[in-house]
C-alpha cells in the first residue's frame, strides 16, 4: 500500500510538470553588426525565471542570464559579436523540458553614421496623429483586443479616430507647405481604457507596449511605409517618446518585474493595484524642475521632482535600475533601426534620472553621431536650459543631449505680444534681452524654438491677430534656432486650455468624413487661410537651403524707436528681419544699420519680392513683419 501511495505522489509530481512557458520577448527581433553586440532579451512567462538557457546559433552566445524579483521575467544577454543576420534559436530548458523559440536577428539597413538627424536646417511640424486625419473611417483596430474606449469628436479629451493613414495621404500637404520634417506625439499602444469624466489617453503619452504602434492608429508596417513615403519626399519624422514613465495599463504594473523597476511604487500595494491614489502614500511629482540644477537643492524637493508619478495613471519609471534603463535606450535603438525616424523628441526630460538620461544619450551617440534628438525642458530661464546641452561647460554632469527646447523664447514672446516696445524692457525688448544669453548654449542653432506646441495655449489664443503671428513667425524663422511649428498655425487655428487641453487639439480641418471645410485645399481654405497659408509657405520655401539663415552669423539691434532687428550674413549675402513692435506707424533708420547695410542701394522683401530702397529710410505700417535680403 505504501509502494502504491508512492508511485501515484509521483505519477502525480510528474502530471503536474508544465511546458515551459514563454509568452513574449523584448526586444521582439535585433539586429546583427551594433558597436555593441550585446543584447538584452527580457523574457516573460510564467516561472520562466529558472530556465536555463542555450543557443546553437553560429556566432551567437549566452553572455549571462539574471533573475529579477518576479519569477515570470528572466533577463537574457546574448552576444552577437560573430553572428550572421538569420533566425536564432534560443533553447529554455526547465524541470527537465525544454522549449525552443526562434528569433529573428536582422541585417541593418545602413550604418549609423548614415542616419543624419534633424537639424537647424529644417522647420519641425508638430502635430497629433489622433486629430490630423483619419485615412481609414472604417475600425482600425477591431482584430486587436483593447480596453473600452469611444471615438466621439464632439468630446475634446476623447479619440477622434486619426490615423497613420490620414497623415500619410496629405504628405504632399506638408511640401506645399514647405516644413521639412514631422514630427508625431507619441504613436505607441495606450491601452488605456476611457475614464467616467470622458478622457482618454488619444494623445499617446501613456505607452502600454513600447514595440506596438496602437492599432487605432494603424500597425508597425504602416508606420514603416509612412516613414518611408516621407522620406521619398524628402520628409523627416522624428518620433516622440516617454521614458519618464508608461501606461497604468503596461504588463509591467500588474506584475513588477523587480520591486525597484517603479519610483515610489509601494502605493501600489496599498491601492490594491488600481490607479486611485486616495488613502495611500501616492507621491506625485511637484512639476518643479528646479531642483535637478539646483546646487543647493534639497534632498526632499529632489525625490518630489523626480521620484514622484507625473500622475496616478502614468507609473514613473525608474531610470536608476540598470535593466529598465537598458529596455529603454534598447527600444529607441529598435525603432531607429526598425523603422528609420530621423530623430526623437524626448518628453518629460528633467524629471528622469539625469545619469540614466546621459547613458542613453551617450550610447545613441556613439552609435549614431549624426542623429539628433531634442529634450523637452520646460524651465523658461536660459541659463537652466543651456545646462541640458551636450558639452555645456555649466554642468560638470554632461548631458550629451544634442538639442534642448526654447521654452525662455516662447514665455517672453508670450508676453511681448501684448505690449508696445518701448525703449527698456518691454515689447521686443524682452526677446532681445532674452537673446543676449546665448553665450550660454554650446550651439544655439541646436536649441529648438517654439510660439506654441500642443502643451500650451495657442499663439493666437481666442482671437486672430494676424500681424502678431506674422512677427513672431518671422522671427522663428529667421533666428538662429532649430524651429518648430504646431499644426494648423498656418491656417489661423486658435484655442485655449481655460477647459482642456483639447481645445489647443482641435481636429484639422477636411481630415475627417463629414468636414464641410476642407483647409487641406486651396479651394476649401477661406480667404483669411489662403493668405496666412501662402505668407508662410513663401516664408519657409524661401528658408529651404538658405544658408544665410542657417549658417549664417546673427547680429541683433537693441529696439530702437519701437524697431527690432535681427539680421543674418553669409557669404556675402545678408537678410534682416524687422519688426514694428508698436501699433503706430514707425520707420526703420537706414544709417543706424550702416554695418550690416554697408554700400547696398537695394534690397528684396522675400515675401512679395519687391524692391526695398535702401538709401533712405524704410517706412513701417502698425505691427508690420518686414524679411528683406540683399
Amino acid at each position: 500500500m505504501k509502494r502504491f501511495f508512492l508511485s501515484l505522489g509521483l505519477l502525480l509530481s510528474l502530471c503536474s510538470v508544465h511546458a515551459v512557458d514563454v509568452d513574449r520577448i523584448e526586444p521582439t527581433d535585433w539586429f546583427v553588426g551594433m558597436k555593441n553586440p550585446t543584447v538584452q532579451l527580457m523574457v516573460y512567462g510564467k516561472g520562466i525565471a529558472t530556465a536555463e538557457v542555450t543557443t546553437d546559433y553560429p556566432g551567437a552566445t549566452i553572455a549571462k542570464t539574471v533573475k529579477l524579483d518576479s519569477p515570470n521575467y528572466l533577463l537574457v544577454y546574448v552576444n552577437l559579436e560573430g553572428a550572421q543576420p538569420g533566425t536564432m534559436n534560443l533553447a529554455f530548458k526547465q524541470d527537465g523540458k525544454t522549449k525552443k523559440v526562434k528569433y529573428q536577428l536582422k541585417a541593418r539597413e545602413k550604418k549609423g553614421e548614415e542616419r543624419i538627424g534633424f537639424s537647424n536646417k529644417d522647420v519641425l511640424y508638430m502635430l497629433m496623429p489622433d486629430r490630423f486625419a483619419d485615412g481609414m473611417p472604417e475600425p482600425k483596430a477591431k482584430d486587436v483586443k483593447l480596453n473600452a474606449y469611444k471615438v466621439d469628436r464632439n468630446e475634446p479629451s476623447l479619440r477622434h479616430g486619426g490615423d497613420i493613414e490620414g497623415i500619410r495621404k496629405h504628405l504632399d500637404y506638408f511640401n506645399e507647405l514647405g516644413v521639412t520634417a514631422l514630427w508625431f506625439t507619441p504613436v505607441l499602444e495606450n491601452n488605456s481604457p476611457d475614464n467616467g469624466f470622458k478622457v482618454s489617453t488619444y494623445h499617446g503619452y501613456a505607452t502600454t507596449n513600447y514595440y506596438r504602434v496602437d492599432p487605432r492608429f494603424g500597425s508597425n508596417a504602416d508606420y514603416k511605409r509612412l516613414i518611408d513615403e516621407a522620406h521619398a519626399k524628402g520628409l523627416k519624422v522624428v518620433m516622440d517618446m516617454i521614458f519618464n514613465h508608461c501606461g497604468f495599463e503596461h504588463p509591467w504594473v500588474k506584475d513588477m518585474p523587480s520591486k525597484d523597476w517603479f519610483n515610489l511604487h509601494n502605493w501600489l500595494k496599498e491601492s490594491n493595484g488600481s490607479s486611485d491614489p486616495r488613502g495611500t502614500s501616492f507621491q506625485q511629482t511637484s512639476y518643479k524642475l528646479t531642483p535637478v540644477m539646483d546646487p543647493y537643492a534639497s534632498k526632499v524637493d529632489m525625490k518630489e521632482t523626480v521620484d514622484g508619478w507625473f500622475v496616478p495613471t502614468m507609473p514613473d519609471l525608474n531610470q536608476k535600475n540598470p535593466y529598465v534603463m537598458e529596455y529603454l535606450i534598447q527600444n529607441s535603438i529598435w525603432w531607429i533601426e526598425t523603422a528609420g525616424i530621423d530623430g526623437i523628441r524626448m518628453d518629460t526630460y528633467p524629471y528622469a534620472d539625469r545619469e540614466g538620461m546621459a547613458r542613453w544619450m551617450r550610447v545613441l551617440d556613439q552609435e549614431y553621431p549624426n542623429f539628433n534628438t531634442v529634450g523637452e525642458t520646460w524651465v523658461t530661464e536660459p541659463g537652466y536650459t543651456a545646462a541640458w546641452q551636450k558639452d555645456s561647460k555649466l554642468s560638470k554632469e554632461n548631458s550629451y543631449l544634442k538639442t534642448v527646447m526654447d521654452f525662455t523664447f516662447f514665455d517672453r514672446l508670450d508676453k511681448a505680444r501684448w505690449e508696445e516696445t518701448d525703449d527698456w524692457w518691454n515689447g521686443f525688448n524682452r526677446i532681445y534681452n532674452g537673446l543676449v544669453y546665448d553665450y550660454l548654449y554650446e550651439n544655439p542653432s541646436s536649441v529648438m524654438a517654439f510660439i506654441e506646441n500642443h502643451d500650451t495655449d495657442r499663439f493666437l489664443k481666442n482671437g486672430c491677430d494676424t500681424l502678431a503671428l506674422k512677427q513672431a513667425l518671422s522671427l522663428l524663422l529667421t533666428m538662429n534656432r532649430t524651429p518648430q511649428l504646431y499644426y494648423g498655425t498656418e491656417i489661423l487655428m486658435n484655442g485655449t486650455k481655460e477647459k482642456t487641453d483639447g481645445n489647443v487639439r482641435k481636429d484639422f480641418p477636411g481630415g475627417f468624413k463629414g468636414d464641410s471645410h476642407n483647409a487641406f485645399t486651396r479651394e476649401g481654405r477661406t480667404a483669411e487661410e489662403n493668405a496666412m497659408f501662402d505668407w508662410l509657405s513663401r516664408l519657409l520655401h524661401w528658408r529651404q537651403g538658405n544658408e544665410v539663415i542657417t549658417a549664417g552669423t546673427q547680429t541683433q539691434f537693441i529696439p530702437w524707436k519701437g524697431v527690432y532687428v535681427i539680421a543674418r550674413q553669409h557669404g556675402g549675402k545678408s537678410t534682416m528681419t524687422i519688426l514694428n513692435g508698436r501699433k503706430k506707424d514707425g520707420e526703420l533708420e537706414v544709417a543706424r544699420y550702416a554695418e550690416i547695410i554697408g554700400d547696398k542701394k537695394t534690397a528684396k522683401d522675400v515675401i512679395t519680392g519687391q524692391n526695398v530702397d535702401l538709401t533712405q529710410n524704410i517706412k513701417l505700417t502698425p505691427r508690420q513683419s518686414l524679411i528683406i535680403e540683399f
